[in-house]
C-alpha cells in the first residue's frame, strides 16, 4: 500500500463525500477507492469511516487523522512547491470577505500561525453579511454560507453546523428551561430578523416537523448581538452551534446551556459554519478564478477543521 497514496485518496474522500466522486476523479473504480481506505484502516488499527449504502462519517478516530492528515498534506504540498519553485513563500495581497462575528471568532485568531508561515502575504478583509461579487469586487476568497448559484467559481465545503437553542444557565434558573417547543410561549426569544421579518425556529421530533414562530422583546439582524444577548442573560436563541462553541466547551463553568436538543426535540437543520445567521443549507468556500485554491496562501480559511462540543445527540 502506498501509504501517502491512501492518505490523500482518505481527505478526498472526506471532502467530497463520496467514494463514487473521487473514484471519478482518479480515473479508477469504486471499488479501489474503498480497497484503499479499507487497507489504511487496517494499518492503522482503527476504523476511520462509517459506511452505510447511502452515506458515511467519521468517526472520532477519523476525525482526529483527517485533521492530521490534512496538516500533513498542506506541509508536504508547500514543501514540494517552495523546492519545485525555488521561492520560499508566496507573497501578496489577499482580499477575504467573511461575515463580522464569524471572522471575529475564528478566523482573526488564526492569522498569527498563518502570517508565521506566510509572512509575505497581506490579508485584506472585506467584512460583510451579504454575498460580494467576488470577480466584480476584487475579491480573491469568500467564506460564505447557502447554496450556490453556478458560476464558474471554484468552491470547496468547510464543514456544517447544528442549529441549536441556547441560554445562559442564569436566565434558565430564573425562568425553567423548556422542554418542548410549546413551553417557548411563556420565555424571552432573541430573534434573528433578517429585512425586519422574524425567522421561524425549526425542531423536529416523534410527531414530526415543527415550525414554531419566536416571540420577544428583542430582534435583530446581527449575529454578534445575538451572542451578546444571550450572554447578558436576555433570553433563549435559536443559532448555529458554532455561535456559542467557546461557551459550551467550557463545562462544567458554562456561560451556556443547550436546551431541548437533548431532549424530545432538536433542530431541523444544520447550517454552514460560515455566517452568524440560520440559513438553511450548505457552505463553502468560494475562490475566484484569479486566485487558485492550489496556492498555498489560500489554504488558511480551511486549516483545521472548526468543531464545536454542542453536537447534537
Amino acid at each position: 500500500m502506498d501509504r501517502l497514496a491512501a492518505i490523500r485518496m482518505f481527505v478526498r474522500v472526506v471532502q467530497s463525500g463520496s467514494f463514487s466522486a473521487v473514484a471519478r476523479e482518479a480515473g479508477v473504480g469504486q471499488p479501489a477507492v474503498s480497497k484503499q481506505i479499507t487497507a489504511l484502516e487496517a494499518h492503522l488499527g482503527a476504523q476511520l469511516l462509517r459506511r452505510t449504502s447511502r452515506s458515511q462519517s467519521l468517526t472520532e478516530a477519523g476525525q482526529d487523522f483527517y485533521e492530521s492528515a490534512v496538516r500533513l498534506i498542506d506541509d508536504l504540498e508547500a514543501a514540494e512547491s517552495r523546492v519545485g519553485r525555488g521561492q520560499s513563500a508566496p507573497s501578496g495581497l489577499i482580499r477575504v470577505t467573511v461575515a463580522p462575528v464569524f471572522g471575529r471568532l475564528y478566523i482573526v485568531p488564526r492569522l498569527q500561525e498563518f502570517f508565521a508561515r506566510y509572512p509575505d502575504i497581506i490579508v485584506e478583509f472585506v467584512v460583510t453579511d451579504r454575498t460580494v461579487n467576488l470577480v466584480e469586487e476584487g475579491v480573491d476568497l469568500a467564506i460564505h454560507n447557502g447554496e450556490l448559484k453556478d458560476s464558474t467559481l471554484i468552491a470547496r465545503k468547510i464543514a456544517r453546523t447544528p442549529v441549536i437553542t441556547v441560554a445562559s444557565p442564569p436566565y434558565l434558573k430564573k425562568h425553567g428551561e423548556p422542554a418542548s417547543p410549546s413551553e417557548l410561549e411563556r420565555h424571552q426569544c432573541i430573534i434573528y430578523a433578517p429585512l425586519g421579518a422574524p425567522r421561524a425556529w425549526s425542531f423536529s421530533g416523534k410527531f414530526g416537523d415543527i415550525d414554531y414562530q419566536p416571540r420577544g422583546s428583542f430582534r435583530t439582524n446581527d449575529a454578534d448581538q445575538i451572542r451578546e444577548a444571550v450572554l447578558s442573560d436576555l433570553g433563549l436563541a435559536h443559532a448555529p452551534g458554532w455561535l456559542f462553541a467557546r461557551e459550551i466547551a467550557s463545562a462544567p463553568c458554562v456561560s451556556c446551556s443547550v436546551i431541548m436538543n437533548r431532549r424530545r426535540f432538536r433542530s431541523a437543520r444544520s447550517v454552514p459554519v460560515a455566517d452568524g445567521c440560520p440559513p438553511s443549507s450548505g457552505s463553502s468556500s468560494i475562490f475566484s478564478r484569479r486566485f487558485s485554491p492550489t496556492s498555498q496562501a489560500s489554504r488558511f480559511e480551511a486549516r483545521g477543521k472548526i468543531r464545536s462540543s454542542d453536537s447534537v445527540n
